[in-house]
C-alpha cells in the first residue's frame, strides 16, 4: 500500500487520479465530465493523493487549499468499486488529515456525499448546515477543526 501526492496536473499520479474520479463519478455517477474536473485553475492547485495497492491505483482525494487563511476543502473522494468497504478511503483520509495538520491548516471543510457522511464522521467532521444537491446527488457541508 503507497500512498503518492503531486500537484502536478502533467504527472502519471494525476493521470490516476482522473482516470478514477472518472470512472466513480462520470461513469458510474453520471456526474457530468465538465462538473467533475472542475476548472483547470482548481486542478492546478489542488493537492491530489493517490492511493495505490500492488502499482495499481485504487483511491483518490483532492485538498484545495486556501492558504490565506490556513483552510482547506477537501474533493473527490473516490475508491473504485471492486476496493469499496475495505478500509481504503479511511487510509486516504488519514493520509491527508496528517498533510494538513503538518502544513498547518486549520479548518477543513468537504461536501459529503450522504452515503458518505459516516466516514466523516469517525474523523470528527461535524455537520454544517443542510442537505443540498450537487451534480444531482445529495451531499452535506462538513468540517473539522485541526
Amino acid at each position: 500500500m503507497e500512498i503518492k501526492i503531486t500537484r502536478d496536473t502533467m504527472s502519471e499520479i494525476y493521470f490516476d487520479a482522473l482516470r478514477i474520479r472518472n470512472t466513480v463519478f462520470v461513469k458510474e455517477q453520471q456526474v457530468p465530465y465538465e462538473l467533475e474536473v472542475g476548472n483547470a485553475v482548481e486542478e492546478a492547485a489542488a493537492v491530489h493523493f493517490v492511493l495505490y495497492d500492488s502499482g495499481n491505483s485504487i483511491g483518490t482525494v483532492r485538498l484545495l487549499a486556501d492558504l490565506e487563511n490556513q483552510t482547506a476543502l477537501i474533493q473527490r473522494m473516490a475508491i473504485l468499486q471492486s476496493f469499496r468497504g475495505k478500509g481504503y478511503a479511511a487510509i486516504l483520509l488519514e493520509n491527508l488529515l496528517q498533510f494538513a495538520k503538518e502544513n498547518g491548516f486549520h479548518t477543513l471543510t468537504l461536501h459529503a456525499q450522504l452515503s458518505a457522511r459516516g466516514l466523516y464522521q469517525k474523523f470528527g467532521f461535524i455537520e454544517a448546515g443542510e442537505i443540498f444537491e450537487e451534480a444531482g446527488i445529495q451531499h452535506i457541508t462538513m468540517k473539522k477543526t485541526i
